[in-house]
């Protein structure tokens, strides 16, 4: 209440970082080191080159980690609009999260199986181990699309937040919701993945305007006070 405009700053702080880690983590590492046509190929990466891969697992999970405090933010922020509608996009962006958190495991797992001198591999050749390590990765990118689904619901319920609320333009609110729904083509992921450029063309969009506008200009305080203090009456 006394400094809304902090909280609104630092969402859209936390915001980017998420974007910027994410980015870094899939565009830069996994796109890297993974190639989904050849198991060999990437247990060599893999092998060569396993301190980027840890850098990779680190950098997601502070990915999610601003992911989660951003949603916090956000829940603190939107309490004046609409408390149960508030309170359901922030746990499904939490379950979001979660999903994606726990998919990194098997991001770093390849490591452990490619560890061809641990005695209890040994039952294995080097290719069954290969194409194991390239069946976890192919979990860890599966469960991520899985948590896209999640904040396809989360998302659009925080752009209609948005939209209804007094203290942000409504344009903000509907590229979010816009963008937000086309994460659900994720509940059929042959879909997803078809769509998967436009849909995170729209959605880097939407956020970078929601990420801008708060960034800059912060809230109306002046209306959210208004708004919150209609509610506590």
């Amino acid at each position: 209440m006394r400094d809304i405009k902090t909280t609104a700053r630092l969402a859209g702080l936390f915001s980017l970082l998420t974007i910027l880690g994410g980015g870094f983590a899939q565009g830069y590492v996994s796109n890297r080191l993974v190639d989904f046509n050849s198991a060999a190929r990437t247990a060599t990466n893999i092998l060569s080159h396993g301190r980027l891969l840890h850098l990779g697992f680190a950098v997601y999970m502070f990915e999610m980690a601003c992911q989660i405090a951003a949603t916090a933010l956000f829940y603190e922020l939107f309490k004046p609009v609409n408390r149960s509608l508030n309170l359901v996009s922030a746990f499904l962006s939490l379950a979001g999260c979660t999903i994606k958190a726990f998919s990194r495991v098997f991001f770093l797992a390849p490591l452990l199986v490619l560890g061809y001198g641990s005695p209890y591999l040994n039952v294995f050749s080097p290719e069954q181990l290969q194409s194991l390590s390239l069946l976890l990765l192919g979990i860890n990118d599966r469960g991520a699309a899985m948590a896209m689904i999640f904040f396809g619901f989360a998302t659009p319920l925080r752009g209609y937040l948005m939209f209804r609320s007094t203290f942000l333009p409504r344009f903000l609110g509907v590229l979010s919701m816009v963008s937000g729904l086309g994460w659900l083509t994720f509940l059929y992921p042959p879909f997803g993945y078809r769509l998967f450029p436009l849909t995170a063309g729209l959605g880097l969009i939407a956020s970078a305007a929601v990420i801008l506008w708060l960034l800059i200009k912060g809230v109306d305080e002046a209306r959210w006070r208004e708004q919150a203090a209609r509610v506590e009456r």
